[in-house]
Order: C-alpha cells, then structure tokens, then sequence
C-alpha cells in the first residue's frame, strides 16, 4: 500500500516539529506529522521552564507541548503516530517506510530529537528503572527522604538536581570538571542549596546494587585517580545527548557525533530535507531553538514546493 504524495512530511512532534508543522499548514502545505510515542519528546519530562519568552512565570514542559499541540490541532494537519524505519530520498519523491506501509512526499523535516546519553559503566543497564534514572520528574517521588546521586553539570544536570530537593535528603551531585556548566542563576542556586553537595573532578565508574535495586556508586577522582563507594539509593544521570538518528542509515550527512548535518536554511545534504531541532548539529539545544528551527525549516520546505510546482 502506497499513499499519494504529502508536500511535507514532519518526523518528530517535539518543539520544532510541532512549530514547523503549524508553520506548514499556514502555508497551505498537505502534511503528515508522524511521531513515535506521545508528542513533546524529552521536554514532557521538564518540571519548569523558566527560559522560554512569553512566560515570564515559567510554565511546564507538559504544558509548553499541551499548548503547541492545542495550536497545531487548529489546523488541518494529520498527526499519526508511527515509526519511520528508512527512507529512501534518491529520488524527486521521497519514499518513507513506515511501520504499516510506505509514504511519499515532496519535502521531509527531520525533527526527531536527541535521546540521554549513558555512562557506559558496570551495573547502568541492569538497574535502569531500578534507582538508575534520567528523569527527575519522573521518578523523584520514589526517593522521598533518600539520598541519590546525579550526574553531570550542564543545565540539565543542575535543574533537575534542584527538583529533586524537594523529595529527596541528599544529592551528590558529580561533575568531571571543576566547574559546572550550567546558566550562572542555576549554577548559584544548586551551591546555595544545603541539599546539595558537589563532588568536583570526579566521575561515576560503577553502580551497585541488589535485586531490591541501586545501594551506591563507586567514585574516582579524576585527579588523584582515588575510588570510593558512595552510599546512595538512586542515581540520576544527565551527560549529554545521543541523536534519534540510527534510522537514517546513510540517507543524509551526518557530523562525527552522528547529528544532522544542516545549514541556516536547515537544508541537509539532501534537497529538500531538512533537519531542526535537537537531531541537528546546532551549538544550542533548548526550546526557543527547536522552536526557530521549526520554522525556518517548514518555511523552506514551503518554498521548495512552491518552486516546483
């Protein structure tokens, strides 16, 4: 089975996705927005946002996405949720195989974000969703009174630190360098926090436990090269980002890290697809990018279609 051709066909129904899709269906475009699971992507899981212009309050991540996908839905777009499992842009027509059949399209915004990045180390995997987490917001009421470890030191790392403060007793939170990364206000208030304690230049190297789930984590210093257990019952890891890529295979040009190769224009090594958001290789991963992504992209998709016509 083979649907006729969309003008566009948006991956991903995060910030950028979801922002180029309003943006293509003002421009009359025919879209098919697919997304593999729930839209919003890893901002679902953001307690607060404090950054983002014309909430000067701050709002959720749930209710950022509830209101893109309330404005979205005001327009004639299909959202469908679907997996893309390769594509096929040799030709004019793009060809996508989804998981139930095969769609075609003029233009494609590759919008499908970037996913936690993991430590690799002994005991990770096996005690995933067993005290290991990547999300606060999740799981931080599970570990009421307790006392956890985090890892990392950019924004990420130090927001979703603050949040677990108001469950937990303790954070320890790791960082490999000697100085955090994150904004200089989160930064101030994660060292004024008293339930916070950074331990400087060190990194994770294991993680222990039992069938009843995560008992601690072993530290080295990346100084003095010391180890030493660290007595916890969680562990909440913030590293960095892993792009949602491994689909493309060799359909576009991707950078070193495995990111979207993308200009200005959003414009990929493939006429007329093009990359936005977290899934491209931008110096700055946040909402207000995605969001500018989102629209640059659709309106060049816009005019690709509009030129060959």
């Amino acid at each position: 089975m083979q649907n006729s051709p969309y003008d566009l066909v948006i991956i991903g129904a995060g910030p950028a996705g979801l922002t180029a899709g309003i943006y293509a269906a003002r421009a009359k475009l025919n879209v098919l927005l697919l997304e593999k699971a729930a839209p919003g992507g890893q901002i679902l899981v953001a307690d607060w946002i404090e950054n983002y212009p014309g909430f000067p309050e701050g709002l959720s991540g749930a209710d950022l996405i509830m209101n893109m996908t309330d404005q979205l839905k005001r327009f004639d777009v299909s959202v469908e949720t679907n997996e893309v499992a390769s594509m096929d842009l040799s030709g004019e027509a793009k060809r996508l195989q989804l998981s139930d059949r095969t769609v075609t399209a003029k233009t494609v915004i590759i919008a499908t974000g970037a996913s936690p990045r993991k430590l690799g180390v002994p005991g990770e995997e096996e005690y995933l969703g067993k005290g290991v987490s990547t999300c606060a917001t999740c799981d931080a009421p599970f570990f009421k009174n307790a006392m956890v470890a985090a890892v990392g030191g950019g924004n990420t790392a130090v927001q979703e630190s603050l949040f677990l403060t108001r469950f937990v007793d303790k954070v320890y939170l790791i960082h490999r360098r000697g100085q955090l990364r994150a904004d200089r206000l989160l930064q101030e208030r994660a060292l004024a926090n008293e339930k916070i304690e950074v331990l400087w230049s060190s990194q994770v190297t294991a993680i222990k436990g039992s069938d009843a789930g995560v008992s601690g984590v072993v530290v080295e210093n990346r100084e003095t090269g010391a180890s030493y257990d660290l007595a916890v019952e969680g562990c909440f890891i913030w590293v960095g980002t892993v792009p949602n890529t491994a689909f493309l295979q060799d359909a576009v040009k991707l950078d070193a890290a495995g990111f979207i190769e993308a200009d200005t224009r959003m414009q990929t090594s493939v006429p007329g697809v093009y990359a936005a958001g977290d899934v491209r290789n931008t110096p700055l991963r946040q909402v207000s990018t995605a969001v500018g992504d989102g629209a640059v992209a659709a309106s060049m998709a816009a005019e690709f279609v509009e030129a060959a016509e």
